[in-house]
């Protein structure tokens, strides 16, 4: 297998671009960043200043084309990902892209036709998938400690992105739906089983409280074919910092997991000194929740790991082009549900995942009448199980000795 260091052109320069950079950067990583590009060149030249970058330019397709490149990382505002996409494919790298993968399905999937046409490696840079709790979770998932996965629940909210494309409908594609939705889909589907087809979608979106033509907060159900639901919720109007948390509930257990916000690092200021908390943290003074390292916490440092291992591997990566075209499928869908008030079908024109008929429900069998659906301790002492007979369907209670 060989293990070449890997040069990288990070395409763009804002926040994202540098949370990317400053996680590439970190703990002597052989794959390191060595062109910057952004339209504006006060912003490339900064950032290459301030990582010892030896090039940075405006031009896209000199970055893309730089004979010293060999892979590209898309970290630009939504409306250009695929255009960027399209020319880093022309040029022959290997491509990573931020999410959401297109402002819409049609773009993603282009852009995930693209990358296949051209034979080039393409990483769809879902982090939050990647966090080290995630990553726990969804092993012991697949692992089968919880048994079948029936629910899973994903949060993100905080106050508000902070770059005004985002708020811009066009430029964006949405509002905290498109900016966030696309986390909390991708975690339920890797709960579920990326290899279930997701089938339909109901969906709540509204402007509450900012003055934007997108929604500022958004909660949906999205059903799957075996009978799964993933739950999620985003919003630009929490007050008090970034909130993150993911649940799944099973057959046989449960799971929680709180990435950001309360991960049980908590400090109180008295304030008069400015510094940096975490990201979307409202205050500097009073009780504070910081994080230990953010890199590691959003799940960027495990993203670029598997990402460059499996580049080194010539092995699929866990999120690809197609993965982030799914989403993209079920937030289309997610935005129709939205506008009629109903269950909307998902209209997945390419699907390469399982092909189930409607699963039998498999009861637990408690003897030969009847059918287990209990047992617990009650007040009192007494121990009792709940049982149905399986040809009258009575519901009877038994008390255990």
């Amino acid at each position: 297998m060989e293990m070449k260091a890997k040069k990288i052109a990070m395409i763009g320069a804002g926040f994202i671009g540098r949370f990317y950079t400053e996680a590439l950067r970190g703990y002597r990583s052989k794959d390191n960043v060595h062109l910057i590009y952004s339209y504006k060149e006060e912003s490339a030249k900064s950032l290459a200043e301030e990582f010892s970058i030896p090039h940075y330019t405006t031009d896209l397709e000199e970055a893309l084309n730089h004979p010293e490149i060999d892979v590209a990382i898309i970290a630009l505002p939504n409306h250009v990902h695929e255009e960027a996409v399209q020319k880093a494919a022309e040029a022959g790298v290997d491509i990573l892209c931020t999410k959401p993968l297109g402002r819409n399905a049609k773009e993603a999937k282009k852009m995930l036709e693209a990358v296949e046409k051209a034979g080039v490696f393409h990483g769809y840079l879902e982090d939050l998938v990647y966090t080290p709790k995630n990553i726990k979770a969804i092993k012991a998932v697949q692992d089968g400690a919880i048994g079948k996965t029936l629910w899973t629940r994903s949060r993100e909210t905080h106050p508000g992105p902070h770059s005004d494309w985002f708020w811009d409908k066009e430029r964006s594609g949405g509002g905290a739906l498109i900016d966030m939705g696309c986390h909390c889909i991708e975690i339920g589907r890797n709960f579920i089983g990326k290899d279930v087809r997701p089938v339909e979608v109901m969906c709540w979106a509204a402007t509450q409280v900012k003055p934007i033509d997108a929604e500022d907060h958004a909660i949906g159900l999205v059903k799957y074919e075996n009978g799964a639901v993933g739950q999620f919720e985003v919003s630009w109007n929490f007050r008090g910092g970034m909130d993150l948390r993911d649940e799944v509930m099973g057959t046989e257990g449960t799971i929680w997991v709180n990435n950001f916000l309360r991960t049980g690092f908590e400090m109180f200021s008295a304030g008069g000194k400015d510094g940096y908390v975490a990201e979307k943290a409202e205050s500097d003074s009073g009780w504070l929740f910081p994080v230990g390292d953010e890199t590691i916490e959003l799940g960027y440092l495990h993203m670029f790991t598997e990402m460059f291992t499996a580049m080194d591997e010539g092995r699929t990566p866990t999120e690809t082009f197609y993965d982030g075209y799914i989403v993209n499928e079920i937030m289309d869908a997610c935005y129709r549900s939205a506008e009629s008030k109903k269950w909307e079908p998902i209209n997945l024109e390419i699907w390469r995942g399982a092909e189930m008929a409607e699963e039998e429900k498999k009861y637990t069998d408690y003897d030969e009448d009847y059918y287990f659906i209990k047992e617990e301790k009650v007040p009192g002492g007494k121990h009792k199980i709940i049982l149905k007979h399986k040809k009258s369907g009575e519901v009877i209670t038994r008390e255990k000795q």
